[in-house]
């Protein structure tokens, strides 16, 4: 239950870091986007390690771990997050959500394959009611009604600043959407690998094993002529945004590494899923103008809840609380492979 409910927050969290993310392209870069939110990490898993004291736990990890946890951090945090920012700035977080929906598809698959776990009745009506509620957030867009010559020169001027505010560039955004699923949907087992078992002090030892990495990676795409220039001429406005970003994405991340050292990938990475509904709302708060909203998000938000706690609550717990007949408990234990 635990791992559970970190998941969950983590995917608020994560909901909270794109909005602010989003809110920072729109007038600054990706390169300059990564240039903080990758390396503040290693201050603030550092800190948040010698406090909690889970430092020495780094000592414990085997080489095998470390490789692992330095392939995650290099694969969610440089290529999935570049490939994300990227997206949003083509075309607004709200659009790049329901195609990153596919790197569940992706951890899903590798988690039976290389950890050995397995799908449940429970997990996979869970797994469909995540998947499903956040797509119930996006409608189709209405044909515009017919207006008299003084309503449109009275909605003529918004209209002409809506676009120039915000246009998406759909072939962009959903290419780096989709690009940025494989980074993300392959982290989460390469996180397990290392720290099944672990704890949750080894979980933040983890994160900042993956951070040191992730900034190692990025600092040698530094050394490209030309970008270390670029990233020092950001301005204050987009730093600001980045800044708070970086913070947010940290507490993210923390508690998805503690999550994922607590709970099989397949409960943890679909209950995730979730900040892509969460997503709406911050969106709607913080980026009203740059977005591109839908409707019926109270009817998504209650769909994946369920599907949250049909992931997170266990066979046994069901059956120690509902009498069920036979063949209602034989299909509850079914499980593949």
């Amino acid at each position: 239950m635990l791992g559970g409910f970190l998941a969950l927050l983590s995917a608020a969290t994560f909901a909270f870091e794109n909005a602010i993310a989003r809110r920072g392209v729109l007038t600054g870069s990706v390169a300059q986007a990564l240039a903080i939110t990758v390396p503040l990490g290693v201050p603030i898993f550092f800190l948040v390690a010698v406090v909690s004291g889970s430092l020495g736990a780094v000592l414990g990890f085997s080489w095998m771990a470390i490789v692992y946890l330095a392939l995650a951090g290099i694969l969610h945090f440089v290529w999935g997050r570049y490939c994300n920012y990227r997206a949003s700035k083509a075309m607004g977080a709200n659009l790049v959500a329901p195609v990153q929906q596919s790197n569940l598809l992706v951890t899903l698959a590798l988690a039976i394959w290389i950890l050995g776990e397995h799908l449940t009745p429970l997990r996979v009506l869970g797994i469909a009611l995540v998947v499903l509620g956040p797509t119930l957030t996006y409608e189709r867009k209405q044909k515009p009604q017919p207006q008299t010559s003084s309503d449109a020169e009275v909605a003529a001027p918004a209209v002409r600043d809506a676009h120039a505010v915000f246009q998406p560039k759909y072939a962009e955004g959903y290419l780096f959407a989709l690009l940025s699923s494989t980074g993300y949907g392959i982290s989460p087992v390469l996180v397990r690998l290392a720290l099944e078992h672990g704890g949750l002090q080894a979980s933040i030892a983890g994160g900042l094993v993956s951070y040191i990495a992730a900034t190692l990676a990025f600092a040698l795409i530094l050394l490209w002529p030309g970008q270390w220039r670029h990233v020092r001429a950001l301005d204050r406005e987009p730093a600001k945004w980045f800044t708070i970003s970086a913070v947010g994405v940290c507490f993210a991340q923390m508690l998805r590494y503690m999550a994922l050292a607590l709970a099989p990938v397949s409960v943890v990475t679909p209950i995730q899923r979730l900040s892509l509904v969460f997503r709406v709302y911050f969106g709607r708060l913080i980026n009203p103008h740059h977005e591109v909203f839908g409707g019926r998000m109270f009817a998504a938000t209650v769909v994946s809840l369920f599907g949250a706690l049909a992931l997170t609550v266990s066979t046994e717990l069901v059956q120690s609380l509902v009498p069920l007949p036979g063949w209602a408990t034989t299909l509850l234990n079914w499980h593949w492979p």
